[in-house]
């Protein structure tokens, strides 16, 4: 078996959060390929969290997050398997890093399943409109339209945002990294994001 570095190891666990054992395994996989190893260990940790999926979720915290200005704040549900995982204090860091992005980056739902089929009609007709205006070929709209409208989820659903912690990945990248790490099901049940309104008498 091939031996390789601590320092690697020890990189590749604070770069994915995977377990030591899971980070020196990818790493002999991958002859010491760091990046070939954290898209492995990625892999991993979508098939957990799909594999996780359908599990109930009856325990959790309500966790909340007052940006320093004290003009932004956020209330924030979310939910795991165990009382021994909610009372851990690497579940409490992850929702409150939830909460901090949900502070700083102002989604407007969890996933694009929960935008109402109005708003998500109305945001496609919008941009076909756009499209034509554009003067793009009548045959391409449609594929455009439906680009833009990911990047319309990337802006508004909380899960397909980047993390604000590591833009690299996504707030669902970082969830599923997340459960393949605590080895149960977490949620991110319901949020309230609340910003002072000045000028106001009511």
């Amino acid at each position: 078996m091939m031996e390789v570095s601590l320092d690697k190891v020890r990189r590749l666990r604070e770069e994915t959060l995977a377990r030591i054992l899971d980070c020196k395994k990818a790493l002999v996989e991958t002859k010491g390929d760091l990046e070939e190893a954290k898209r492995i260990l990625r892999r991993k940790g979508i098939e957990i969290a799909r594999r996780k999926s359908g599990e109930r979720t009856a325990q959790g915290i309500i966790t909340s997050y007052i940006h320093h200005n004290g003009r932004v704040g956020t209330l924030l549900e979310i939910h795991c398997q165990s009382d021994f995982v909610a009372k851990n204090s690497e579940f409490q860091e992850f929702a409150k890093n939830i909460a901090m992005h949900i502070a700083a980056s102002d989604p407007r739902w969890i996933s694009a399943e929960e935008i109402p089929g109005k708003v998500l009609e109305e945001e496609k007709t919008i941009l076909k409109a756009q499209a034509e205006k554009e003067g793009k070929p009548n045959k391409i709209i449609e594929k455009i339209v439906e680009g833009r409208i990911k990047k319309f989820y990337s802006e508004v659903c909380l899960l397909e945002q980047p993390f604000f912690k590591d833009e690299k990945k996504t707030v669902r990248q970082h969830l599923e990294e997340f459960i393949a790490k605590v080895g149960e099901n977490v949620k991110i049940h319901r949020f309230v994001r609340y910003q002072l309104r000045e000028g106001q008498n009511n």
